[in-house]
């Protein structure tokens, strides 16, 4: 059941969803605000883990703070930007020791960002990557890089969000790419499956 922070948290960016969905001109002026979710549990010793996503983590982000991540995502977002913030907490030094990155649906992945995450991130910590589904439901070159960049470096984990939810057309909005309810605890649950690698919390 949803709390009044989810509903609440829902409505606003179900609203930035449909912007989305129905007014291209609309939307291309709300991909400036990012959305973040503080976790509602403590899952570690040390930071939460941090989710950072596109618009299809939108609608996830109540879901991801109660499974115990600290959640951002914003509509538009690229791996460039992606980058860009773990940058700037790695600076502060408050990157925590799993950091989940799910972009991809909005532009291109390459090599590059991926290798450069690793480095970013450090030999400490875990990265998260999550193949991303294209607009219409479909997956790319995109997924096809991530599965293989996943393979080869021990640091990094795949989630394959683009296996997984083959075939649930209800996890979906119709674009094939936006989260329905069902969806967003889809999402959750299967980045949920990666806490494990993080140590217990006190």
């Amino acid at each position: 059941m949803l709390s009044a922070r989810g509903v609440v948290a829902r409505g606003a960016v179900f609203g930035l969803v449909l912007c989305a969905l129905l007014a291209p001109a609309v939307a291309s002026a709300a991909c400036g605000h990012a959305y973040q979710e503080s976790p509602k549990k403590n899952v570690s010793r040390g930071r939460a883990p941090l989710a950072i996503g596109d618009s299809p983590m939108l609608f996830a982000l109540p879901n991801l703070a109660d499974e115990g991540f600290r959640a951002n995502a914003r509509g538009c977002r690229q791996w460039p930007e992606g980058l860009a913030l773990i940058r700037a907490l790695k600076r502060k030094d408050r990157l925590p020791k799993l950091v989940v990155v799910a972009l991809g649906s909005n532009g291109t992945v390459t090599k590059g960002d991926i290798h450069e995450a690793l480095d970013l991130i450090g030999k400490r910590r875990t990265l998260g990557l999550v193949t991303p589904r294209e607009s219409g439901g479909g997956a790319g070159h995109d997924a096809a890089l991530v599965r293989s960049e996943a393979r080869k470096h021990r640091r990094a984990r795949l989630l394959d969000w683009v296996k997984l939810s083959a075939g649930h057309s209800g996890w979906f909005q119709p674009d094939g790419l936006h989260l329905t309810f069902d969806g967003a605890e889809a999402m959750a649950r299967l980045f949920g499956k990666l806490l494990k690698v993080l140590p217990p919390p006190r």
